[in-house]
């Protein structure tokens, strides 16, 4: 019941709220069917949290130092691999990709678990950075978020994020080039250190000849280059490769698919399932259910503050003089907001169950559960509308606007819910209303602010939301509550014109 939960269970289930998505997606990369992507995901994300526990529990019995670590989502990346790793190392290897079990016999994989000073620039660069900065840095150039928007998730200024990007890239730089300096060298590597420095600052130096053949025979020297390079747009992967290690590329390019959908560059209304093919539909209905039951278990407590992540130990234990953050106080929300799910969770089947403790991925692993069921099924990019609401088109013919009402999670007696509009015309301000048939009652609303009155549902356009081109869209998710039925309403309007529920 979640007025039993602790303020540590609170934060955890807000952790796996924003987190959980990136570390689904990872997951699927990294095994060879999607319940096997859902095991590998709760293992990690449980040992994530363990570590932060251990982390936490040293900070509190040590010199009150807090030590290096990585922000939530690299933390928890990296917990995947590692569990990956020793899925392969007890015999459950055939549940992984293949590429990746010959990765994780190579010599690429043993230096991310080999001497600090060894590990990859980029990791021990982010590592060594304030949370808040690394927090701000990954956001922005991984999960390919706006400013803006990182800026709001943080509590910071909205108006000032560029600026502070740009001051957290060149941190980045900075701790890089400390790493670099710090690695091992020969003399040929030391020799050119220098020189690279020189040449990756400037965006028109030429990189001279030798340079060049150096970099193409040295991995460590190129792996800084590419650190220390800010401009060209390469940081992003340096980032991904640096830290995530195998399939970074590729979760990159998820990530960066998955923004593109968030922010209305993609498809709004994409099928739920391939034509002829409800097979992939039943999978994803099977997965869904899956990730629903691990957010339930630490109930809906989102609002209290998030969990710090952990990384691999730090590679020197002080932190540099220099190292105040730029991007301010290391948090993920404004201390006023409550943490938002993410409007990214698949949708689950229609029908609902309790959920028991064991199946949660804060919950210790268990050798003898039992896997979940389902087949493989690509997984949708976050923000990818996965269901749609029932019925007809709600009265007109579209000619005003189209609306899609989309069941994010529903448990047993509440759910989660995605509402999207598009106007055919700009607006200035808008208003979202719809009735309910089946007595539901909406809670906790984001990115709009909700009115209810008996069944009639009110949901008014916050102050950074009121704009909206014409052939745009506008977005805004809640938590509602409901018993014996959950049907979706079949008209929405749009500043009182129907539109096409589609």
């Amino acid at each position: 019941m979640p007025d039993l939960l602790t303020p540590r269970d609170a934060a955890e289930a807000a952790v796996l709220s924003e987190c959980w998505d990136a570390v689904l997606s990872y997951a699927d990369l990294c095994t060879a069917g999607s319940t096997a992507a859902n095991d590998l995901a709760r293992e990690a994300f449980a040992l994530g949290i363990r570590e932060a526990r251990a982390a936490d529990e040293a900070t509190r019995h040590g010199a009150g130092r807090r030590a290096s670590r990585l922000p939530r989502i690299p933390q928890l990346l990296t917990a995947v691999r590692a569990t990956a790793a020793v899925w392969e190392s007890r015999g459950q290897g055939h549940r992984l990709d293949p590429d990746l079990r010959l990765w994780l016999h190579s010599d690429k994989a043993a230096r991310y678990a080999g001497p600090p000073l060894r590990r990859p620039v980029a990791l021990r660069g982010l590592r060594d950075m304030q949370e808040g900065d690394a927090t701000l840095l990954w956001l922005a150039e991984v999960e390919a978020l706006p400013p803006r928007a990182v800026a709001r998730r943080q509590g910071l200024d909205p108006y000032a994020a560029t600026e502070q990007l740009n001051q957290v890239r060149g941190l980045f730089r900075d701790r890089c080039h400390r790493a670099h300096l710090d690695t091992p060298m020969d003399q040929e590597c030391s020799s050119y250190v220098r020189l690279l420095d020189a040449v990756t600052r400037s965006p028109v130096a030429e990189t001279p000849e030798d340079l060049s053949r150096h970099l193409a025979t040295c991995v460590e020297c190129a792996e800084a280059a590419a650190c220390l390079r800010l401009h060209g747009g390469g940081l992003p992967a340096a980032l991904a490769q640096g830290v995530i290690g195998w399939g970074g590329l590729a979760y990159l390019e998820r990530r960066r698919r998955a923004a593109e959908v968030r922010m209305g560059a993609g498809p709004l209304h994409e099928p739920t399932e391939p034509p002829g093919d409800p097979a992939a539909g039943r999978a994803r209905t099977v997965r869904n259910s899956l990730v629903l039951a691990a957010v339930l278990v630490s109930g809906l407590a989102l609002a209290a503050s998030l969990v710090p992540g952990d990384g691999d130990s730090a590679a020197r234990g002080d932190r540099p003089a220099d190292s105040a953050p730029v991007a301010g106080p290391d948090v993920e929300a404004p201390p006023s907001a409550a943490p938002r799910p993410s409007p990214s969770a698949p949708s689950p089947a229609s029908s609902a169950r309790p959920v028991s403790a064991s199946e949660s991925p804060l919950a210790e692993p268990s050798a003898d559960r039992e896997p979940a069921g389902g087949g493989r099924a690509e997984p949708e990019p976050q923000g990818t509308p996965s269901a749609t609401a029932p019925g007809g088109s709600g009265g007109e013919s579209g000619a005003y606007c189209t609306a899609a009402y989309r069941l994010d999670n529903q448990w047993q007696d509440g759910f989660q819910a995605t509402v999207t509009v598009v106007p055919t015309e700009a607006l200035t301000s808008w208003q979202v209303a719809w009735t309910y048939s089946d007595g539901q009652r909406v809670g906790q609303m984001w990115d709009a602010s909700a009115a209810q009155s008996g069944p009639a549902v009110t949901a008014s356009a916050a102050d950074y939301n009121r704009s909206v081109p014409a052939d745009g869209s506008l977005s805004f998710g809640f938590l509602g509550t409901w018993q014996g039925q959950n049907t979706a309403p079949r008209a929405l309007t749009l500043n009182g014109h129907t539109c096409a529920v589609s």
